[in-house]
C-alpha cells in the first residue's frame, strides 16, 4: 500500500544535519484493566462455583419453577403491582393538579398527602390497612354503603390500598415535574384559543410532558413489581408467598427463593424491554432521529458482516 503525505518522512537533513527518521507510535500499555479484569473474572468464577457446589439441590429450582402455586403467586403478583400502578398514576396526575393549583386549601391538601406517604415506609402502611378494624369497627358512608370492616379490609384490597397510596406520592412528585417542564408559552397560547385549563392540561400540557414522565414512571413500576413482596405480610399470597409455603412446606427454603428470584428477573426484564419502546415512542416529538431498536442493531450488524463476507 502507498504511504499517504502524512506517512512520508520529509526530505532532506533535520534542524542537526542527520536525516528524518519515521516516527513508530507505541501505544500505552493499560496494565490496570488487564488486571482489573482478570480479579473481576476470577471472582465471578468464584461465585459460581461456590453456589454450584453449595447444599442447594439445583434439580428442585427447575421442577418447582413451573409448579402451578408458583405460576398462580406469579400472577397475583402481576396483578397487584399492576392495579396499584393504575391508581397510584390516577392520584399522581390528580394530586400534581392538586400541588400546582393557586388554591391554598387544595395545595395544602396535595403537600399533606405527598408528605405523609413519602415521609412513612410501606410496609407500616400496609399493616395500617390491614388492622384498620381496630380503629373503624364499620366502614359507613351512609346509605351508599355499609359493612363490617373485616370484611370490606381483604388482603388483595389492604395490598392495592398500601402500594397504590404510596405510589401517588412519588407519582405526584414525577408528573408536577413533567408538568413544570412545559414551557409556559404553550399554556399562554392555548388560553389565547379559548381552551379552558382543563382542555389545556389535557390536550396541550399533558402529552408533551409525557416525555419527561415515562422513564420515571417505567423505574417505579419495576420498583412495585419488587415492592409487591411486602404484602406477603398481610396475608396476600403472590409470588413470594407462594413460593416460601411451598419451601416451609417441602423444606427447600433456599431452592424455592431461588425460584422466587428467577420470575423477579424475568418480569422485570420484560417490563424494561415494553419500558424502552414506550420511552421511544413519547421522545419523537424531541429527536430528529430515533435511536435504533435492539432488533434494528442486530439487523444492521448482520448486514455488515454479510457485506464483510461478500468483500472477502
Amino acid at each position: 500500500m502507498d504511504k499517504g503525505p502524512a506517512d512520508t518522512p520529509p526530505a532532506g537533513p533535520g534542524p542537526s544535519g542527520t536525516p528524518y527518521e519515521a516516527i513508530k507510535a507505541i501505544p500505552v500499555r493499560h496494565y490496570g484493566r488487564w488486571v482489573s479484569g482478570v480479579v473481576v473474572v476470577a471472582l465471578l468464577a468464584w461465585l459460581v462455583y461456590a453456589f454450584a457446589n453449595g447444599n442447594i439441590i439445583w434439580k428442585t429450582v427447575g421442577d418447582k419453577l413451573f409448579d402451578p402455586a408458583v405460576l398462580s403467586g406469579l400472577g397475583n403478583t402481576v396483578i397487584i403491582s399492576v392495579s396499584s400502578m393504575a391508581l397510584g398514576l390516577a392520584l399522581g396526575i390528580l394530586f400534581a393538579v392538586m400541588r400546582l393549583s393557586k388554591n391554598p386549601v387544595t395545595n395544602s391538601v396535595a403537600w399533606l398527602y405527598i408528605w405523609f406517604f413519602r415521609g412513612t415506609p410501606v410496609y407500616v402502611q400496609l399493616l395500617v390497612w390491614f388492622n384498620l378494624s381496630l380503629i373503624f369497627q364499620y366502614i359507613n358512608l351512609g346509605p351508599i354503603y355499609k359493612n363490617e370492616t373485616v370484611d370490606v379490609m381483604t388482603p388483595f384490597m389492604v395490598a392495592l390500598l398500601g402500594l397504590g397510596l404510596n405510589e401517588g406520592a412519588y407519582m405526584a412528585e414525577i408528573v408536577r415535574a413533567g408538568i413544570q417542564s412545559v414551557e409556559e408559552g404553550q399554556t399562554e397560547a392555548s388560553h389565547a384559543l379559548g381552551m379552558t385549563q382543563t382542555q389545556t392540561m389535557r390536550r396541550v400540557v399533558l402529552p408533551q410532558a409525557m416525555r419527561v414522565i415515562i422513564p420515571p414512571t417505567g423505574n417505579e413500576f419495576i420498583n412495585m413489581l419488587k415492592t409487591s413482596s411486602l404484602v406477603s405480610a398481610v396475608q396476600y399470597t403472590e409470588l413470594l408467598r407462594s413460593t416460601s409455603n411451598i419451601g416451609n412446606t417441602a423444606g427447600a427454603i433456599m431452592e424455592m427463593l431461588f425460584v422466587a428470584s428467577i420470575w423477579y428477573l424475568a418480569l422485570t426484564s420484560v417490563f424494561s424491554v415494553g419500558q424502552y419502546y414506550l420511552e421511544r415512542r413519547y421522545a419523537r416529538g424531541s429527536l430528529r432521529s430515533l435511536p435504533p431498536t435492539p432488533f434494528q442493531r442486530l439487523k444492521a450488524n448482520l448486514n455488515m458482516f454479510r457485506r464483510t463476507e461478500v468483500a472477502r
